[in-house]
């Protein structure tokens, strides 16, 4: 199996193994990092495990191979076909392929408010008040205000997923989030890591901005927010 297929279990059960909660054949992060979840395998036993992770109608997000098929004591809160994208060909990623006119800041516990505002504005998936401990984010302000960010989530041996990609709509179209981009994934390629990346498949303008940073399509992903119904 690549490490990138089942890759939430996979990183739960490798380098983010720190952040995992776990019930038989399911893991999940802590919720205060992120909703996501997974198990060793889509099959009665592995979402019967899932509940053991949650209360009564708590909610996790989990990455499946097909559409989400209807189980016992489960409800779809929402679903998305996604593009895994890899970046396998670093060059190009030299600093001086991404200076700019643009302060790149690192972020802090001390921003995760103001990342989660831009979030919750952005939608560019779950994130909570310990995501930022997942990995380097980065961030650009404008006038003091966090308008722009991309940083770093789900990490399995050899490659570390691009995320969080999101400028604030009154901030578009000066290219912040190709720059961040392209900074975060240099340092991924500096430590010998290969980036990768999620997007939605209906998402035409992203994909074509990673593709031309050098991303290509590997397989498409099921998300699939359900809800735990009963006890």
């Amino acid at each position: 199996m690549h490490a990138l297929d089942n890759v939430i279990w996979n990183a739960l059960t490798t380098r983010q193994a720190g952040f995992a909660e776990s019930h038989a054949e399911a893991r999940r992060f802590v919720p205060e990092v992120t909703s996501l979840a997974g198990f060793h395998a889509p099959t009665d036993a592995g979402y019967a495990s899932l509940k053991g992770l949650l209360a009564e109608r708590g909610t996790l997000a989990l990455f499946l191979t097909d559409p989400y098929q209807a189980h016992a004591g489960w409800e779809l809160a929402a679903s998305a076909s996604l593009w895994q994208m890899v970046c396998e060909n670093g060059r190009g990623l030299s600093p001086s392929a991404v200076d700019s006119e643009f302060e790149i800041l690192e972020l802090t516990a001390a921003d995760s408010p103001e990342m989660i505002e831009l979030t919750s504005l952005t939608k560019p998936g779950p994130f909570g008040k310990r995501t930022h401990e997942l990995g380097t984010y980065l961030g650009i302000r404008s006038h003091g205000k966090l308008v722009a960010m991309a940083g770093e989530r789900l990490k399995v041996p050899g490659f570390t997923e691009v995320s969080a990609v999101c400028t604030h709509p009154e901030h578009t179209g000066h290219g912040y989030a190709r720059v961040l981009m392209m900074e975060v994934m240099r340092r991924i390629h500096e430590r010998g890591e290969t980036p990768f990346l999620h997007v939605r498949e209906d998402n035409a303008r992203a994909i074509a901005l990673y593709e031309r940073i050098g991303f290509r399509r590997r397989v498409v992903a099921q998300l699939a927010v359900l809800r735990k119904i009963g006890s």
